[in-house]
């Protein structure tokens, strides 16, 4: 449960616009969809694929990073970890377990024939984007047990695009058709409070000396 009490004295800290504009992000937050990258060798391309998140208003990311480690480039990333949640896995089971417990469909991102194309992909439930790696797509384990499969359609000789760019694509796409729907995809009174009360801890200098001095006041 967050400290009201505590949040609105931070934010005495924190200038106008800022909160505006925390207000107006959390306004577009979701969690109804959200995205998974598997063993992405290229750190660039996790990076880059949690700016669009960010971007485009994804409250959550997942990495699984079995075979090449921790794949998130700060530099690349330009402050967007400060923004969206990161959960890291050491294997796609365990990751697809995660969000099958939280009520996700998991959808596999793949330019095989018959995967289905993303303007008719129809968006009902909560809804896990997996992106797979760079050369060898999405593991079989992902493949074997996803609940549907997506693909951009392309008309060139490329059959495929780099994952930052397809997930760029995609994400915008569907975060977009997402907010037009009747779909009740915003984030709850109380994921936005937590969220907001983060955001505003993370703006703020020394904030746990100023935690502390609140407390013993």
């Amino acid at each position: 449960m967050i400290d009201r009490d505590l949040l609105a004295y931070l934010e005495g800290f924190v200038s106008e616009e800022r909160k505006e504009r925390f207000s107006d992000v959390l306004a577009h937050r979701t969690k109804f969809l959200t995205v998974a990258i598997e063993d992405v060798f290229q750190l660039h391309n996790t990076s880059a694929v949690l700016r669009s998140c960010d971007a485009f208003g994804i409250q959550e990311l997942h990495v699984v990073e079995d075979r090449f480690g921790q794949r998130l480039d700060k530099n690349i990333a330009m402050g967007a970890e400060q923004w969206v949640d990161v959960s890291r896995y050491r294997s796609s089971q365990e990751c697809m377990n995660v969000l099958k417990n939280k009520g996700y469909q998991i959808i596999a991102t793949t330019p095989h024939d018959d995967s289905g194309l993303l303007q008719g992909f129809q968006l009902k439930a909560k809804t896990a984007l997996f992106f797979g790696t760079e050369k060898e797509g999405l593991s079989e384990a992902v493949m074997q047990q996803a609940d549907g499969f997506l693909k951009i359609p392309m008309v060139g000789f490329s059959e495929s695009l780099n994952i930052s760019v397809s997930a760029a694509i995609i994400i915008q796409e569907l975060t977009q058709r997402l907010r037009k729907s009747s779909i009740e995809w915003q984030l709850t009174d109380d994921e936005m409070m937590a969220k907001r009360f983060d955001w505003v801890k993370k703006s703020i200098k020394n904030v746990e000396a100023i935690i502390g001095r609140y407390r013993s006041s």
